[in-house]
């Protein structure tokens, strides 16, 4: 596996725990519908959470969230959507941006709640 895959890799697995600490209840990791993936899916209190990680090395090149441009946050709302569709669920859905710099031993998770709503 390349490197930047294990980067990601372990990125998930750091954000998995944190949420698990947080007393997230996890559904799915890495969901796939047609195209889109979704890293994790969560239940949170009452709302259904769809979780994007994003893991680098570094931030010499931008903040790690930077990468969740429109385009990717479109993919996501359709995968959320099929998600909702598929489980019957009838809750309300948040997006959430976790960005992880993992360089050696430091490490810095930002959990961003709420990081875009579908429609605007």
């Amino acid at each position: 596996m390349a490197a930047h895959n294990e980067l990601g890799k372990k990125g998930e697995q750091l954000v998995l725990e944190m949420l698990r600490q947080k007393g997230y209840k996890i559904l799915e990791t890495n969901w796939r519908h047609e195209k889109e993936e979704v890293d994790i899916i969560a239940i949170d209190g009452d709302e259904l959470v769809i979780v994007e990680v994003k893991t680098r090395s570094t931030d010499y090149f931008g903040d790690p969230e930077d990468a969740v441009d429109a385009a990717k946050e479109r993919n996501l709302i359709r995968a959320a959507e099929a998600y909702v569709e598929e489980h019957d669920l009838n809750m309300d859905v948040r997006y959430d941006v976790v960005a992880v710099i993992l360089k050696n031993k430091d490490l810095n998770i930002r959990h961003i709640r709420d990081a875009f709503y579908p429609g605007l």
